[in-house]
């Protein structure tokens, strides 16, 4: 199905109506020729002008979009069930989870999140965990038209903030945890607390909400819905043991007075939270736990996330930890693994939320016995301004600076002994580098294969 709209000029096609967005850095006022020689046929505007082609002239042109998409192309969603999850930290695993899962369970199911847009045998790969609402809406009637009926997403909260999935409704959905990041953007951990609760307001009338017990944002959502809780304590799926090892992870649960055992292909405790909830998840659609159970030796963390490489008779683990939060958690849960070093990359990204540099600093350090600093999409900034703010935190002397990334991980390799593990951290599934305003490939496990094979 063709959307009648357009806000990319290149994208015009003959008939279409082109809505100019003036967003952060472009206005689409500045494309208006481009669109009508690609063939426009209408324009939505929020500048007077001598326009060749008719137009209609409104307040807010982004708002116009959203209302006329919801208006005109939201009802034919009403056919699809779709699952999501927010929170800081977790969001894509569990969705990849659910993904694998329901896929293994003969669902025709799409994924939508941080690491593309998945359907069948398709990989989109997205700027933004949930994409702008044009795209999301043409990405969904597409996999539509290609027999999916099963949507798994990740919720941002700049999704929900800027209503970027206003039209849908979740069957059922998840919140993972709140940890500090993107205080760029909420004012404070309140209004960042605020923007996860909107997903309530995406429900079905009927819908299930799945809610981490042991994060205490938990309450919040219980405040104002009847959620499902699980976690590792006294909850409606509660984790009572769990054994992990640096390459899958045995969880003993309990579910309805019932107890269950099953030996995964993550690592680390938090991975136990995000299989549970998927796990609970998939439950809810309608799968008993012992059918899930079954095709869980089928089910693997997605890229990025505890990738895990043998080199140098030591360990080489890539992960998408950019976080306060998440760095401690990652390094936490590798540090109970250890025999011997544990080595951790990690730096922290430009023209983004510097608050949590010193502190991101100061646990690397404190956690690992050897810590390089490097950079991870310095974007516009200073890589050297982004280094004094994470060195700001630090007390100890066990790290070095390397500013190239590739060098970096040369370095780090290089001083594993056996047993070592090496942490990555910060780019995951991500393939590139920003520096400046370009996009210069680089890709964490490309880097640690070339050492495996030398």
């Amino acid at each position: 199905m063709l959307i009648k709209y357009e806000t990319d000029s290149r994208k015009v096609t003959k008939g279409q109506t082109f809505v100019a967005i003036v967003g952060h850095t472009v206005d689409g006022h500045d494309y208006i020729e481009s669109a009508i020689t690609n063939g426009a046929e209408k324009l939505i505007v929020s500048k007077p002008g001598d326009y060749s082609i008719p137009y209609e002239l409104v307040n807010d042109t982004e708002k116009y979009l959203k209302e006329a998409l919801v208006k005109e192309y939201s009802s034919n969603f009403n056919d699809l069930n779709f699952i999501g999850v927010t929170g800081t930290n977790g969001k894509t695993t569990t969705c990849y989870l659910i993904y694998q899962m329901l896929k293994n369970l003969g669902e025709k199911v799409a994924y939508m999140g941080t690491i593309g847009f998945y359907y069948n045998d398709k990989k989109i790969i997205l700027n933004n965990t949930t994409p702008d609402i044009l795209t999301f809406y043409k990405l969904i009637l597409e996999a539509k038209e290609n027999g999916i009926k099963t949507i798994v997403m990740e919720v941002s909260s700049h999704a929900l903030c800027l209503e970027r999935i206003a039209g849908i409704k979740f069957k059922v959905a998840g919140f993972t945890n709140l940890t500090e990041d993107h205080l760029d953007f909420h004012k404070d951990m309140d209004d960042y607390a605020i923007a996860k609760l909107k997903i309530i307001n995406y429900l079905t009338d009927d819908a299930i909400m799945l809610v981490n017990k042991d994060d205490e944002t938990h309450q919040k959502f219980l405040d104002v819905y009847p959620c499902l809780t699980y976690g590792t304590s006294n909850c409606d799926y509660t984790a009572t043991n769990y054994d992990v090892t640096p390459s899958k992870t045995t969880i003993s649960f309990s579910f309805d007075n019932t107890n269950y055992q099953i030996t995964t292909n993550l690592t680390s405790k938090f991975n136990v939270y995000n299989y549970l909830l998927a796990l609970a998840i998939t439950n809810k659609l309608g799968y008993s736990i012992d059918v899930i159970l079954k095709i869980t030796k089928d089910i693997y963390p997605p890229k990025g996330r505890c990738e895990t490489y043998e080199v140098n008779n030591g360990y080489a683990v890539i992960d998408y930890a950019h976080t306060p939060d998440a760095v401690e958690k990652v390094i936490e849960a590798y540090t109970l693994l250890k025999t011997n070093k544990l080595i951790t990359i990690v730096g922290c990204g430009g023209d983004r939320d510097n608050k949590k540099r010193p502190i991101m600093g100061n646990i690397a350090t404190e956690l690992s016995d050897y810590v390089i600093f490097t950079n991870d999409n310095p974007r516009t900034e200073d890589p050297k301004k982004i280094m004094q703010d994470i060195i700001a935190g630090v007390d100890k002397t066990n790290y070095e600076i390397i500013f190239d990334r590739k060098e970096a991980i040369a370095k780090a390799i290089s001083k594993l002994e056996k047993e070592d593990i090496l942490l990555i951290l910060g780019k995951g599934h991500e393939d590139y580098q920003i520096i400046g305003h370009e996009k210069i490939h680089l890709d964490d496990s490309e880097e640690v294969k070339k050492h495996i094979k030398k």
